[in-house]
């Protein structure tokens, strides 16, 4: 079942509250919603190491008009399998950067992320 469909399909694209390692489904842990949307977007599994944070208060509005307070767990992981995907229907395009060519990122909720990770800070809560 896809959640944030189903929850869109009851209250339109008034306000909701999503919770991201990802996008969390019904009975799964934030880590293992990690390692499940890397592998689906990327191929690759991951061990995750620590928690870099979690981040609450930011608000998103989507090109389509829904309107979300995002929650989100971002952890330090490493590669332990799988294979990279060039392109599926989550990613256009998957390479690895340095830190100094990652372009714009989506949100200030992933910049804060970014600067706390090259800051090599954990256990952030924002």
């Amino acid at each position: 079942m896809d959640y944030i469909k189903w929850i869109r399909s009851k209250v339109g694209s008034e306000m909701i509250i999503l919770n991201f390692a990802g996008a969390m489904e019904i009975g799964e842990s934030a880590d293992e919603t990690a390692k499940r949307e890397v592998e689906e977007e990327t191929g690759l599994k991951i061990n995750i190491e620590e928690l870099i944070g979690i981040y609450t208060k930011y608000f998103d509005e989507y090109p389509n008009g829904d309107r979300a307070q995002t929650i989100a767990f971002f952890y330090k992981g490493s590669i332990c399998g799988g294979e990279i995907i060039n392109e599926n229907e989550e990613s256009i395009e998957l390479r690895f950067l340095n830190k100094d060519e990652v372009p714009e990122l989506f949100n200030q909720q992933h910049n804060d992320v970014f600067n706390d990770f090259i800051n090599k800070r954990t256990g952030v809560y924002r």
